[in-house]
């Protein structure tokens, strides 16, 4: 459970990249009332750190205790 909302944060993430690279919006911006508010940050925080949570996959890296 807790892989897939990760998955779906960095996917939202990436999705918000994207758009800021080719059309310079920048959408968690536009919803949460700028790029430096709390709530932007919390965003981006959350975003991140699904990303770290993640990062061991990337490498195929197995980790301890988790059930297949």
């Amino acid at each position: 459970m807790v892989e897939k909302v990760a998955w779906w944060l960095v996917l939202i993430g990436a999705l918000n990249w994207l758009l800021v690279g080719l059309i310079d919006v920048n959408v968690v911006g536009v919803i949460f009332g700028g790029d430096s508010t709390l709530w932007s940050r919390v965003v981006y925080v959350i975003v991140g750190l699904a990303g770290v949570y993640l990062l061991p996959q990337a490498f195929g890296i197995k980790m301890v205790g988790k059930k297949s």
